[in-house]
């Protein structure tokens, strides 16, 4: 009796010992080595802003804890750049197999950031405000085409720039492609005659936060930006999840509009359905004029062909060759929004240039198969219902919040084919489907792109349902 206990302590002993063994401290790592790997791979730019600041600060057999300066360095490079560090840690020590970030900030830099500020020594953004405001003054108010579905949007931008601070912020919300950065430009051009004005991306404005972040010019920041008399941001979805740059953002917010300067913000989406967004931000943007600008309808498209075709006229001294029949097909058989519209609008006139024949509509139907096949019929709508019909499940239990497989499964396979059939923008696809973020459908044809190469049933299932879409 004594030995058997004593021979499975001893068990459990190795076990214990085992267990700890994978965490001994295994130190093969030559961290200068890794960072020149990461340089190569990343390219000098992300390299030089976002990794050569990470050390290495415990390495083990199978895992390593690498450090970063603050939590917004740690969610960036997480969300962004950790699946492919860790490949790149496991070239240099294969047995590696998991990463984890501690915050840790650099203290040399917060010990100097007090003399700094006394010294007077923070240098000061380089950037003027016309390397900021980088308005086109080709997208101006004289050439917006006016349609019904963007009408409200227009009026709404030409009365702010009449009555300065009467309706703000005003927030321009719609799809990818459908004119929102041209009406904040020709805003910016029209208000920039008599007022300071700053035109930038919310991608440009994160960018520069980290900067300044990373060069202790935060105050520099601040001033430079606090400083317009009308503030435009294109794209402010870019700052969901952004805990740091949406502290900043409120801040700015703030400040300009206590000082009765004008906003303009333009998002792919309306200030309520900006998930991951503080509410005191979403609160903030829904105060002023929100206005949405829809997708073009048949006599806005007319509208936009003809315009090119003038343009077209004025740069090359000739007329495309198309007629009446083709112009009347591109604006009414397709679901394109404006910008994909021009470039369809282009391809037809360089075919027909390059063939030196006027081009009919079947000869359209040929070039364009890959954006007009079966557009009339193929929507985001038509996909979800075909779907949950073929797996006998409702509509609202499909689009619901709910995991489960029998759920999961034919929700995914319709984001997929909604990617493949039709022209929609990923985040145009994640609305539709109860407002998902465009990374849930990135996701969904991933995984469905997988399955039909290792499953025939799914495969088979995902033809047929396209077969039955296709066919109605």
């Amino acid at each position: 009796m004594f030995f058997y206990f004593k021979k499975n302590m001893e068990k459990v002993s190795l076990k214990k010992n085992s267990a700890s063994n994978s965490l001994l401290e295994e130190n093969i790592l030559d961290w200068n080595l890794v960072q020149e790997s990461f340089e190569k791979s990343f390219g000098s730019e992300i390299y030089s802003s976002w990794l050569k600041s990470i050390s290495l600060l415990k390495e083990y057999n199978d895992h390593v804890i690498l450090g970063v300066k603050t939590r917004f360095f740690r969610d960036w490079i997480t969300s962004r750049y950790a699946d492919k560090i860790l490949g790149e840690l496991k070239k240099h020590k294969i047995s590696i197999t998991r990463l984890e970030f501690k915050i840790e900030p650099d203290k040399s830099n917060s010990k100097n950031l007090f003399s700094n500020l006394q010294d007077n020594k923070v240098s000061e953004i380089k950037n003027s405000i016309l390397n900021y405001n980088r308005l086109n003054p080709n997208l101006n108010f004289d050439n917006f085409v006016v349609g019904q579905s963007n009408n409200l949007c227009f009026l709404s931008a030409k009365k702010i720039c009449s009555q300065l601070s009467r309706y703000n912020p005003l927030f321009i919300y719609g799809g990818v492609g459908l004119g929102k950065t041209h009406l904040l430009n020709a805003i910016g051009l029209e208000l920039s005659k008599n007022n300071t004005v700053m035109f930038i991306s919310a991608e440009r404005f994160m960018y520069q936060f980290i900067k300044s972040i990373k060069k202790n010019e935060m105050v520099k920041f601040k001033d430079f930006f606090r400083k317009a008399n009308v503030f435009i941001i294109d794209d402010i979805q870019f700052i969901r999840g952004k805990e740091g740059l949406q502290e900043e953002f409120f801040h700015t917010f703030n400040s300009l509009f206590d000082r009765s300067s004008q906003i303009v913000i333009s998002s792919d989406r309306a200030p309520n359905k900006l998930d991951r967004v503080q509410d005191r931000i979403k609160s903030r943007f829904s105060g002023g004029l929100v206005v949405d600008i829809g997708n073009p309808d048949y006599e806005l498209k007319l509208k936009i062909l003809k315009k090119k075709i003038i343009e077209f006229e004025n740069s090359f001294k000739e007329y495309p060759n198309l007629n009446e029949s083709v112009i009347d097909f591109l604006a009414k058989d397709s679901n394109s929004n404006i910008r994909e519209l021009i470039g369809v609008f282009n391809r037809i006139v360089a075919f027909s240039k390059m063939s030196k024949k006027q081009l009919s509509v079947n000869d359209c139907k040929i070039i364009l198969k890959d954006v007009y096949k079966n557009s009339k019929i193929t929507t985001i709508e038509k996909i979800q219902n075909v779907t949950s019909n073929f797996y006998s499940i409702s509509l609202e239990e499909m689009l619901s919040q709910r995991r489960s497989r029998p759920l999961a499964r034919p929700r995914q396979i319709a984001m997929y084919l909604a990617k493949k059939l039709t022209t929609r923008s990923l985040p145009e696809i994640g609305r539709k489907f109860a407002n998902r973020d465009h990374t849930t459908v990135i996701h969904a044809v991933k995984t469905i792109d997988k399955l039909c190469l290792n499953s025939e049933e799914i495969k088979k299932n995902v033809e047929e349902i396209k077969s039955i879409i296709l066919s109605d």
